[in-house]
């Protein structure tokens, strides 16, 4: 795949809007370059005025392009696929999906066994540049999955993966965007028990949040390596670290994290 090839986004949602983003401040592309696809294209309307080709005909996008994107639902998908599936030519397509609980299996039971197929995991956080995204395939050229590798990199971060793992990879990364946000949240929440204003706590606890992470990125340190540099005895963190623990603070987040994996691999089967 070059980069001047034609990539359709099927299916604009936030993940398929903040990816196509991306790609275009990262330059990886340029707004041409990509159609976003949606039933109502009257919603992509400030789309079409930054350039961007819209459509809400899945086969004709398919047919123009050579890179797919499937970004739908994952109840929509058999639709789509149902739609696309005679556009789909497996010399010329590479085919991407972050629809999560999806398999490759699943995708080219229905577009032919000699499709290459790619999924790929983003989060939320694509849309700022900062995705933790995996990458798995079981038929795709060491060549495209290189360069689909490079495509997401410039939107984030990015592994690959054995395709068995990439539910658990929705519940962490995915979800995880949220179970994070949460414990943000309870934070400043916290912060205003304890007497600052609504936004200086809110505030606080985001920045508290990232320099911890970066400690973790930056340094390639071990939480627990970092914990303790702060937990001095009889001190004030050990004595909030260890309240946290009885009231069940890791194990809760544990459970959360192994019940989202659980619903994660369901969402196509089950709706």
């Amino acid at each position: 795949m070059a980069k001047a090839q034609k990539i359709a986004i099927l299916g604009s949602g936030n993940i398929g809007m903040s990816l196509a983003r991306g790609l275009v401040k990262a330059e990886y592309c340029k707004p041409k370059d990509i159609t976003l696809t949606r039933r109502t294209v009257d919603n992509l309307s400030a789309e079409a005025s930054q350039g961007f080709n819209i459509s809400n005909q899945n086969s004709e996008v398919v047919a123009n392009s050579e890179l797919i994107i499937l970004a739908v639902l994952p109840q929509q998908l058999d639709t789509l696929l149902g739609q696309i599936n005679g556009a789909i030519d497996s010399k010329r397509h590479v085919v991407i999906s972050v629809i999560s609980g999806v398999s490759c299996a699943n995708i080219k039971a229905k577009l032919g066994e000699d499709v290459q197929v790619i999924r790929v995991m983003p989060n939320t956080a694509i849309a700022i540049g900062q995705s933790m995204t995996c990458i798995a395939s079981d038929n795709a050229s060491a060549e495209n999955i290189s360069e689909v590798t490079k495509m997401f990199e410039t939107v984030g971060a990015v592994i690959k993966i054995n395709e068995d793992l990439m539910t658990s990879a929705t519940a962490l990364c995915a979800c995880g965007v949220a179970f994070f946000l949460r414990a943000i949240r309870a934070a400043s929440q916290g912060g205003i028990e304890i007497g600052f204003h609504a936004d200086e706590a809110l505030k606080m606890a985001v920045q508290t949040a990232k320099g911890a992470a970066d400690l973790l990125l930056l340094q390639n340190s071990h939480p627990e390596h970092e914990i303790d540099k702060v937990t001095s005895p009889k001190g004030c963190t050990i004595a909030g670290l260890n309240e946290m623990e009885h009231q069940g603070f890791s194990s809760s987040l544990i459970k959360g994290i192994k019940l989202s994996a659980q619903k994660a691999g369901d969402l196509y089967t089950k709706g």
